[in-house]
């Protein structure tokens, strides 16, 4: 997705933002609005990584403590001409990734235990990468104030509809009409950040197939981490299913109704693009020999 349209559906949901937000206090709900929505997005910018990272209760490793992850990591930054993100591991069975971070000199990736005992080396090489390619492509910063904004509006729509909008504002779409608006402002929102997030998800199997050079070993591994998510829970997932859409494969196993608008493609698809692209051999060139072997 080009930066234009990132920027345009950004500020589709800001705006719909200041729109509930007047719809609650008229003017001066609005400029409450957008006043709060530039704090979130601030404090999203600076802090977001940390928080994901704490949430998962993410422990940072180095080439002594996870030296197969860490040198796999390194090898794919070179390739990639990236700096050396930070790399975390979650303790947690179920084999999962996701990097996190403002712009690439502030990244950072994380897999799980389940994901390095699950993966060969050249699976878990096209897994980092995809990451990696999410670092690259700022699509990490984009994804949080998605997130973000699409959890703003929902709050302040809940906020709304049990207290009502201000009833001397003149609100030109009458009670009908705010309730409405209570009700289609998150599912607009929630459909933006979908948009985003599966374009993003696309973007980086490409992205991470070609720093590694290697598109099957993505879609193996991809397919296995979507076997094993469905049967292996992740509790703290399961928890904070706002951070669902920052996984590789969808976290959330379906035992929650939040998975119901899932932030990622389907696998298959997925798959299907990443061996297309295999047999059109457009990730040259090929791959250096790495810790991958």
């Amino acid at each position: 997705m080009s930066f234009f349209r990132v920027a345009v559906m950004l500020a589709a949901m800001t705006g719909l933002f200041l729109a509930v937000g007047y719809l609650i206090g008229g003017q001066s709900g609005m400029v409450i609005a957008f006043l709060v929505a530039g704090g979130m997005n601030l404090f999203a910018y600076w802090n977001s990584d940390k928080m994901v990272l704490r949430m998962h209760n993410a422990r940072e490793v180095d080439e002594r403590s996870a030296p197969d992850l860490y040198g796999i990591v390194r090898q794919l930054t070179q390739r990639g001409g990236l700096p050396m993100p930070k790399v975390y591991v979650i303790d947690t069975p179920q084999p999962n990734a996701f990097a996190t971070g403002r712009n690439p000199q502030n990244a950072a990736v994380a897999a799980t235990t389940g994901l390095m005992r699950a993966l060969t080396p050249q699976e878990l090489a096209g897994v980092m990468a995809h990451e990696l390619a999410h670092v690259r492509h700022h699509d990490t910063l984009t994804m949080t104030l998605t997130a973000t904004l699409a959890g703003a509006i929902s709050m302040l729509a809940n906020f709304a509809f049990f207290f009502g909008g201000n009833r001397d504002n003149n609100n030109p779409l009458g009670a009908v009409g705010m309730i409405l608006m209570m009700i289609l402002a998150p599912l607009a929102a929630m459909m933006v950040q979908m948009a985003i997030s599966r374009t993003a998800e696309y973007r980086a199997d490409r992205g991470g197939a070609e720093i590694c050079g290697q598109p099957l070993w993505l879609a193996s591994a991809l397919e296995k981490i979507e076997r094993a998510a469905r049967g292996i829970e992740n509790p703290t997932a399961e928890q904070n299913p706002a951070t669902a859409h920052l996984f590789i494969i969808n976290p959330l196993n379906g035992h929650r109704m939040d998975n119901l608008f899932t932030t990622h493609p389907s696998t298959a698809n997925r798959v299907a693009k990443l061996r297309a692209l295999a047999s059109a051999d457009l990730a040259q060139p090929r791959p250096q020999r790495g810790p991958w072997g």
